[in-house]
């Protein structure tokens, strides 16, 4: 069986001649996670030894960079993130909303990704609470569970919102469930309409405040007229939201979060083919009912989508809204439960677990402390693998979310 490809080696392979190419458009935060992503479980992030105690069996384990855009270093953080959000579910159905922006507002997120992002997060959050919050259409308080992705599938850079929401929410005395129509949750054409003018207005304020900057193909949106004109040609088009069919029930969400919170821009199992001036990978052709197909890019190309995709450090691409905001969260979903006669969440595992070794036996169910070879004797530590380079990461590098 061939080994499975990585994006890690398509870093080796072609990261040197891509750095040096690019060395005035590359920005730290792109160079770290390249840096990272090439280093990822190799010597030179050091690691240990350890030998069986039956059958002397040695093995060798090396240091992950822990990185979010890794996509061999998420199991473990994806795993506890939903075991917390299970003790968020409620027995109602869950919609997903999704928020997109125009191509030329994605071009100035591109450049300014913290602040446009965190416009998108605001006003989609005020949208969706806005609506929800009229008795023309729910009036109740909601909760949500926003999630931002900006790539699609052969990783050209498109930011999107995924919003996860419970079907209903707390009447505005606080003593019942308003539950939503079946099947629908809120129009689309009114949150489409209403999250357009906040937005193009946050956008404005920002401009008006000197927080955006441009360069290359945009450096003339730095004149007020020019951007003006931006502004006005966006508020002209239709901003595309909208909200795909009802998932079938709590068991449902978590399996479909488990797939869309800690990706990353491209799984490793997507990769076909590097040689040694292209690399392949697996696409979904929407247009064509999502129709496999197989894409090959330069490999300078592909590094270049790829590094699309890195978030500004310390940015968090998953916040939580209303009745799951984090100041209120405990008391609100415990009061939701009275209201449904709903059961109690379950109690974490994982959470309650300090050791690596435990956490992953009991995600994967199978103990890295028993001897893969002999499955009898014990694994025991015999030795260091001191590392010969250093991750010069801020103390928020792990974060995922």
């Amino acid at each position: 069986m061939l080994p499975e490809l990585e994006v890690a080696d398509v870093f080796r392979r072609h990261g040197d001649a891509y750095r040096e190419l690019h060395a005035d458009g590359l920005g730290r935060a792109q160079l770290r996670v390249m840096r990272a992503i090439e280093l990822c479980r190799t010597a030179a992030l050091g690691g240990h030894t350890e030998q069986c105690d039956a059958c002397a069996h040695i093995r060798i384990s090396y240091n992950s960079c822990r990185i979010r855009h890794c996509g061999k270093c998420q199991a473990l953080a994806r795993a506890a993130w939903l075991e917390a959000r299970q003790a968020d579910l409620l027995p109602v159905p869950y919609f997903h909303v999704v928020f997109t922006i125009p191509e030329t507002i994605a071009a100035v997120a591109l450049q300014n990704k913290r602040v446009v992002y965190d416009i998108l997060f605001r006003t989609t959050a005020a949208t969706l609470r806005t609506i929800a919050a009229d008795p023309r259409h729910l009036g109740a308080e909601i909760g949500f569970i926003a999630l931002l992705h900006t790539w699609g599938q052969t990783l050209q850079f498109h930011p999107h919102l995924h919003c996860i929401v419970p079907g209903g929410g707390l009447a505005p005395d606080g003593r019942r469930w308003v539950a939503c129509r079946p099947a629908f949750f809120l129009p689309v054409r009114v949150l489409s309409s209403l999250f357009r003018r906040p937005f193009l207005e946050a956008l404005d304020q920002a401009f008006m405040a000197g927080e955006l900057t441009f360069r290359g193909s945009l450096t003339n949106l730095g004149d007020a007229d020019r951007f003006a004109g931006l502004l006005r040609a966006a508020r002209g088009v239709d901003w595309v939201v909208y909200a795909k069919p009802p998932f079938g029930g709590p068991k449902h969400v978590l399996a479909y979060l488990g797939r869309y919170t800690h990706r990353v821009a491209i799984a490793n199992s997507r990769l076909t083919r590097i040689d040694a001036d292209t690399v392949s990978f697996r696409w979904k052709d929407d247009r064509r009912h999502d129709r496999q197909k197989i894409m090959t890019l330069d490999a300078d190309e592909f590094i270049r989508r790829f590094l699309l995709h890195v978030l500004p450090d310390g940015f968090q691409r998953i916040r939580h809204y209303g009745l799951l905001g984090n100041r209120a969260r405990e008391g609100k979903l415990a009061l939701c439960r009275q209201l449904l006669d709903a059961p109690l969440p379950p109690p974490p595992v994982l959470a309650e677990l300090a050791d690596p070794l435990d956490r992953y036996e009991a995600l994967t169910g199978r103990s890295l402390r028993v001897c893969p070879v002999c499955a009898v004797g014990i694994m025991q530590r015999i030795g260091i693998i001191p590392a010969t380079v250093g991750l010069a990461r801020p103390a928020f590098w792990a974060d995922t979310s």
